[in-house]
This record gives structure tokens, C-alpha cells and sequence, in this order.
């Protein structure tokens, strides 16, 4: 199976405040999931500088869900990684103390983690992340476009590009439609034509737009570079099951309940295949981990009916370590669905509520970028798309531990069918971070 994830992020900076307006891994060969820590790590060998900020993402990951989840009743689909960066690199411009409130805001200790541990934690994480691999391939980057009559501090920029990799652009705000369709026309083409659009107008005060997005799906950027164009944040993941589906299996119309009376029909995908497995009578509800060939790892959860909410509020990183610590292989019957979906969100109302309103904060000091007082962060927008189906090839190696006995009799294997609403997490096993995050409510609202 291929899988495509698109994410669109990005934050405006402008002279005021603007009205908002409201539209542990295992250690052993193995890719069993346990929540990020330190527990995984080998006890003889320093811990990689990642290995600070991966748990407080996780951590945010699932706070900022748990809030969408109470105001957005639909599909949800965000990238940690992506937020947490790029709101991690707006706060290298500001001063000492908005910085330190941005930083614990995002979840961070700074008495257990100053400042420069932090950031050089994102370093390595974004610089691991992408690290060339055979079977997976990363690439990674932030973009800064900034207002050309203005002169920004030498020192965030060769900050923000030797810890964030993010490239400045110049920009002339003035002209606000030309220069939105610029940048628009940039994201489309970098984007491959999946993400058009998506920068909402700005006014003549807008000083600077930070951005980054997330192109997740087979191997698109050597043939941007070969078109000409430089990619600015992008992750290009040559994603296949370990196991592929059968296209032939999949059955063109059966049931997803959207809830207990409304069913609606939709392909699904099916197989017989080992995977790792549980059922949390705790948390009502059953846990599947899908293997890609690489170093990416998909979780997900199924509530039983009725117990969303409940497994919603059960969703902690103690929840993520008990499961992977009791993950067993078993041979499943699988249905999952062939889906399209989509989310886009104006954070600039919701962080605030998991801790984040010093971003928005009059008081915020971001000096440390222009040199200016008083520049605020007006908007924060995210967009994310999700496509799965059965394409893919078969990965070259397959996990012992995985691989079916031949002596199992297949007609006695469990049923794992996602035929209503589920959770998804997509893992990148290595750096142990939290790529993506969302809930599948109607699988057909593409």
C-alpha cells in the first residue's frame, strides 16, 4: 500500500494582533511500538539528542487531539512534528522570556531542558529524519518569507537555518494578492498539485509568513528537483505495506457505520495476514500495528461501538507504552477501508486552549526576528490529506516474528474490521516520533 499525507502549515506574523476570523520502541530488531522514551533506548549508549523532544511531541500530539476532538465533530488529521518545529523555530526570535513560555507552552521542562537542548534536539530529529535510507526516503525543510523592506536579524536567520534548515525568501507584502499567489503557486507546484490555495488572504501590516508542509507519498521530489524546483519543507516517503493488499480482495461497496444507524457503503480492503494485535478491555477497544517496508509504523485503534469518547480520554503516552508492551503477533482477518481524507484548521482559536496564547500574546517579544517590537502571530494554519490504498510492492526482508506458520489455520483467524470510526498514528520508528495523527469518521468526506 502506498500512503500519502499532505500538511500545509503556515504562521503569519503581522504588526498588531488581527481579529481571528473563524472558518518505547523495541530495541531488538523489532518495530513493536511502545510509547518514545528513554526506556528504549540501549542502556551503554548516550541517547540521541532527538530523544529530548520526541516525548514532549507526543505529549502535545495528544493534547492538541483531545481539543480538536471537542470541537471538530468530522475527520481529524494534524502533524506533531510539524506544528511542534515550526512553532519551536518561530521562538528562536524571541526574546529570553517569550521564548521560554512559547517552549514550556509546548510541553518542555526547561529546568530539566533549557532552551539550547531543545533546539538542538529538533536539529537532530529533522537532520535523522532525513537521513538517506534504501527503503525509506525523508526530506525535510521550513520556509521563511519575509517583507524585502525589512532587515532581519543575521542571527535568527543563521540560527533557523543551521538548527531548522529553513531557507529565507523575500517578499513584498505590500502587494498582498500577488505575493499570496506566489506563495501559493510555490506550495502547488512543490506539492505536486495536491495542495492549492490554501493561504488565505493577508493584509498590507503582514511582516512574515513561516510555513511548512509534509508531502507524504511515494518518490515526488526527484522529479520536482528535475522540474527545477527546490523543495522547502517537504517529507517524500516511499511508503508500501509490509504485507500489500490484494486489490482483487477488496470488496467496492460495504458497510462503515458512520454511527449505530448510519451505514455507508465504501471499498474495503481485505487480508489475512500476522500482525501485531491486542484487545484493551480497559479502554474498550482494539489496537492494530500495520508495518510498511521501512522505518514507518501505522497504529491503529478501534473503539468498540459507542466507546469513542472513552478511548479519546484514555489516550495518553502511559496508554501508548502499556499497549506496546503487550502487542502478541496473531493472524487477523483485516478490513480496512480504501480511504480519502482531508482536514484543514485555523489554529489560531484552539491553541490557545491546550497553552499556546503567547504566540498571540500583544506582550509577546519577537524582536529577535526584525528587530521590531510588538509583532504578533495573527494566524495559524494547518492542512493536512491522507489518501490509503492497496498499491504498493512487497518489502524485500519481512520480520520473522511476523511471518505466518505455515501450520495456522486460516478459517479460525480473528476479525479486525475497522467498519467504523477509527484513530490512526503513523510513526517513524528511528528518531520514535509522532509523524501523524487523526481519526477516520467517514472515510468518503475526501
Amino acid at each position: 500500500m502506498k500512503t500519502m499525507v499532505l500538511v500545509w502549515l503556515w504562521l503569519l506574523v503581522a504588526e498588531a494582533l488581527l481579529p481571528v476570523h473563524c472558518q518505547p520502541f523495541s530495541a531488538h530488531g523489532d518495530k513493536s511500538l511502545g510509547a518514545p522514551g528513554p526506556a528504549s533506548q540501549q542502556p551503554l549508549e548516550p541517547a540521541p539528542a532527538h530523544h529530548r523532544v520526541t516525548p514532549t511531541i507526543t505529549n502535545f500530539a495528544l493534547r492538541l487531539y483531545k481539543q480538536l476532538a471537542e470541537e471538530v465533530p468530522g475527520n481529524i488529521l494534524f502533524s506533531p512534528v510539524s506544528l511542534s518545529s515550526t512553532v519551536a523555530l518561530l521562538s528562536l526570535g524571541a526574546h529570553v522570556d517569550t521564548q521560554a513560555q512559547i517552549l514550556e507552552s509546548l510541553g518542555f521542562n526547561l529546568t530539566e531542558t533549557p532552551a539550547a537542548d531543545i533546539h538542538r534536539g529538533f536539529q537532530s530529529l529533522l537532520h535523522t529524519l532525513d537521513l538517506p535510507s534504501p527503503k525509506l526516503e525523508l526530506k525535510l525543510g521550513h520556509s521563511l518569507f519575509l517583507d524585502r523592506q525589512l532587515k532581519p536579524q543575521q542571527r535568527f536567520l543563521d540560527s533557523a537555518k543551521e538548527l531548522y534548515g529553513a531557507l529565507p525568501f523575500s517578499a513584498n507584502f505590500t502587494e498582498a494578492a500577488a505575493t499570496g499567489q506566489q506563495i501559493n503557486d510555490l506550495v502547488r507546484k512543490q506539492t505536486y498539485g495536491q495542495v492549492a490555495g490554501c493561504l488565505p488572504e493577508f493584509g498590507h501590516g503582514t511582516l512574515m509568513v513561516l510555513l511548512n508542509y509534509i508531502f507524504f507519498k511515494g518518490n515526488w521530489c526527484p522529479l520536482l528537483a528535475s522540474m527545477g524546483i527546490a523543495p522547502t519543507w517537504c517529507v517524500d516517503l516511499t511508503a508500501k505495506w509490509k504485507h500489500p493488499f490484494d486489490r482483487y480482495q477488496t470488496r467496492k461497496q460495504e458497510s462503515f457505520f458512520l454511527d449505530r444507524r448510519t451505514p455507508l457503503r465504501i471499498p474495503m480492503m481485505r487480508q489475512k495476514e500476522m500482525h501485531r494485535f491486542l484487545y484493551d478491555q480497559e479502554s474498550s477497544c482494539t489496537v492494530l500495528q500495520i508495518e510498511y517496508s521501512g522505518t514507518a509504523l501505522l497504529l491503529l485503534v478501534l473503539p468498540d461501538p459507542g466507546k469513542m469518547q472513552q478511548v479519546e480520554a484514555a489516550l495518553q503516552p502511559e496508554t501508548l507504552r502499556r499497549w506496546g508492551q503487550r502487542f502478541l503477533p496473531s493472524l487477523l482477518d483485516l478490513h480496512l477501508p480504501r480511504f480519502s481524507i482531508s482536514a484543514t484548521y485555523n489554529l489560531e482559536k484552539i491553541l490557545p486552549l491546550i497553552g499556546l496564547s503567547n504566540l498571540f500574546d500583544m506582550e509577546a517579544d519577537l524582536a529577535g526576528i526584525m528587530g521590531q517590537l510588538n509583532k504578533t502571530v495573527s494566524r495559524v494554519s494547518h492542512k493536512a490529506v491522507v489518501d490509503m490504498n492497496e498499491k504498493g510492492t512487497e518489502a524485500a526482508a519481512a520480520s520473522g516474528l511476523l511471518s505466518q506458520p505455515p501450520a495456522l489455520n486460516t478459517t479460525l483467524a480473528p476479525h479486525a474490521h475497522f467498519n467504523r470510526p477509527f484513530l490512526l498514528l503513523l510513526w517513524e520508528v528511528t528518531t520514535q516520533s509522532l509523524l501523524f495523527l487523526g481519526k477516520v469518521v467517514n472515510p468518503a468526506a475526501g
